[in-house]
């Protein structure tokens, strides 16, 4: 958050001091747009040079002026230049990476499915699309150096305004009191007074009391900036953010952590690993069964009630691995290291999560996925205590489906919830989980999941 001095803060006589984040951005914005064009020209200009043994201007020319255009549209439409681009290189390479590949194929589309007569040689185009990768990650990441350096951890100018009339003033905040700035603007003078704050300023954040909020709310709203009123009253119900319902004020408090082409995404990643897993998964669990058949009596696969996507109740498939006499349908007794229910073939089973493996079934149902938080039964506990009962935010992580295999899973919080501690754990794992979902995250779980399919906890 950027800090302003209330010492250096403005009167009516002396404008605020403008903090130079704005300049500096917009300039650094425009570094990155000839640091591009110029990271382009030279990987094409060098693949010229090594295809054909020369520079030729006539060669490289057509091809630069028709493909730079189309790349810095693609760019400026994907916020290749923006300022979160600008101050991260991996976020800003992204976005160019894809403007470089829809410009590539754009004029190669143009050039041989079109007809379009463009002068050039398809080796020159190619190495030079691959060059280009290079320099440009070289470009981004030299100018997101020098944008770190002049912008710090923020690229925008952020001002605080504090009118509670507390003491002492935040950190970083100015005293609307001391300076005589009033959110009433009853006179141009005040409002002016309000417009030299701003000046140079990305957003302005105000703190007052609950009587001031409509009257700032007015300020705020006479100024070209990103504004904010701090509502501390409203940290117990995390809204996501406001919403209009029937010409009234609400809270929008919660929404689908997935979109639908994510959605989407999951369900096909789901489907494809449960296709890759069949065929050496089924003859595995005939074994399984056989062994159980054989070793106590009973049915082979055992069902429970637990709780699944949007809080709704599921039967979950597992090989039974416990007397089938002792089995617990509510799971309200967690399972101990030495549990004298746990059959010979159960302790190997579970041991090696071959008990699991019925759950593809689940998966397939749509019940469940490839990975997510673990299901629970609805009787769980950690130590004495209800799930919910630990933490009321339990609920939460039932807002995308639940895994095979999940974040807590291989980070080691397996077992037992003997303590509190132990859900906490577990639970803190699964709602950065679903506040974080990414293809590539669940692609990284299962194969850390591959290591610690034999487990100390697993029992």
């Amino acid at each position: 958050m950027q800090r302003t001095d209330a010492r250096s803060a403005v009167t009516h006589d002396a404008p605020a001091p403008v903090t130079g984040k704005r300049t500096a951005r917009h300039r650094l914005a425009v570094l990155l747009v000839l640091a591009d064009i110029a990271a382009i020209s030279l990987a094409f200009s060098f693949a010229c040079r090594i295809w054909l043994g020369v520079l030729d201007p006539g060669e490289v020319g057509p091809v630069l002026a028709a493909l730079l255009p189309i790349y810095l549209v693609v760019a400026l439409s994907r916020d290749a230049f923006s300022a979160d681009a600008t101050n991260d290189f991996l976020i800003g390479y992204r976005r160019a990476f894809f403007a470089l590949v829809v410009a590539t194929g754009s004029i190669l589309l143009i050039a041989f499915f079109l007809k379009v007569s463009i002068d050039f040689s398809r080796m020159v185009m190619g190495l030079g699309a691959i060059g280009s990768t290079a320099t440009i990650a070289a470009a981004r990441y030299s100018v997101a150096r020098s944008g770190r350096r002049r912008l710090g951890d923020s690229p925008y100018a952020t001002l605080v305004i504090d009118a509670t009339g507390e003491r002492p003033v935040p950190a970083g905040a100015i005293d609307a009191g001391s300076l005589g700035l009033s959110p009433t603007l009853d006179s141009a003078d005040q409002a002016s007074r309000l417009g030299d704050l701003a000046r140079g300023h990305d957003r302005i954040i105000v703190r007052c009391n609950p009587a001031d909020r409509a009257a700032w709310a007015v300020a705020l709203k006479s100024l070209a900036i990103h504004g904010e009123i701090v509502m501390p009253e409203l940290d117990a119900l995390s809204p996501l953010a406001l919403t209009r319902i029937d010409g009234k004020t609400g809270l929008l408090l919660s929404s689908n952590p997935l979109s639908i082409s994510q959605r989407t995404l999951k369900r096909g990643f789901d489907l494809v690993v449960v296709a890759l897993l069949l065929p050496v998964a089924l003859p595995i669990a005939l074994l399984v069964a056989l062994a159980i058949v054989l070793d106590s009596r009973g049915p082979v696969l055992f069902r429970q009630q637990r709780i699944g996507l949007d809080n709704r109740p599921f039967d979950i498939l597992k090989f039974r691995s416990m007397r089938h006499e002792a089995s617990d349908a509510k799971g309200t007794r967690s399972t101990a290291r030495d549990d004298d229910r746990i059959t010979r073939v159960g302790r190997f089973i579970r041991r090696t999560s071959l008990d699991e493996l019925p759950q593809l079934a689940n998966v397939i149902a749509g019940d469940m996925s490839i990975v997510g938080p673990r299901p629970h039964a609805e009787g769980s506990r950690a130590g004495d205590a209800l799930f919910w009962d630990v933490d009321a935010r339990y609920w939460h992580r039932h807002a995308v489906k639940p895994g095979l295999t999940g974040l807590a899973q291989v980070r080691g919080h397996r077992g037992a919830t003997h303590t509190s501690g132990a859900l906490s754990d577990r639970l803190q794992a699964d709602l950065e989980y679903v506040a974080n979902w990414s293809l590539a995250r669940d692609v990284g779980i299962l194969a850390r999941t591959l290591r610690i399919l034999v487990h100390a906890n697993a029992y």
